[in-house]
């Protein structure tokens, strides 16, 4: 999508050749009215697909899955990296492997907002190795919830991830999809 890859272009900044910095627009200062534009052109590409809920880990995919929510007109539900006194119920959990923080840590979801018979959309700004979103799959599986795809913002095609999840069926429909970024810029998939 040009609107979002002009808007990296623009706004992002490398960070030694394996970070892609867009806190300004999309994850730490959020532009809602951007992200509500990418949320159509995810409304177009998801055209016909019964979705249910959104689901997303906290905390940069809230903003995203808001603004999906709001365009299909479900709820949000998002996987809380942390156990706390407030899901205090049973919960689904998966562990998740970090590539921008390089650890694991567990996330969970309430039995509550996973049901059987649900068409889940799953979203992220970022797409990487793919550990997140299989983690977020395990938890749909665990619950008996269909997983209708993904909607990411960025996709870090380079690092396989998303390739992957498409070889093992899951539509994934990534806005921009980087190829390759160093020193010299960014280069996107064609």
């Amino acid at each position: 999508m040009k609107l979002l890859e002009d808007r990296i272009l623009s706004d992002g900044e490398v960070i030694d050749g394996k970070i892609l910095k867009v806190s300004n627009f999309l994850n730490h200062q959020i532009d809602v009215a951007f992200l509500d534009q990418l949320a159509q052109e995810w409304v177009r590409r998801f055209s016909g697909v019964k979705i249910t809920k959104i689901l997303t880990i906290e905390s940069s995919g809230i903003a995203i899955g808001t603004s999906l929510a709001r365009a299909f007109g479900v709820p949000l539900v998002f996987a809380k990296k942390h156990q706390t006194s407030n899901v205090n119920e049973d919960v689904y959990s998966a562990e998740i492997f970090s590539f921008t923080h390089g650890i694991s840590y567990h996330v969970v979801v309430s039995k509550k907002y996973i049901l059987p018979g649900d068409s889940v959309l799953l979203a992220d700004d970022f797409l990487a190795n793919g550990k997140a979103l299989q983690g977020l799959i395990k938890i749909c599986n665990e619950g008996g919830a269909q997983v209708v795809g993904a909607a990411i913002a960025i996709e870090k095609g380079f690092q396989n991830g998303g390739d992957e999840l498409r070889k093992s069926g899951v539509k994934v429909e990534s806005l921009a999809i980087i190829d390759k970024m160093d020193s010299d810029g960014i280069k996107f998939r064609d």
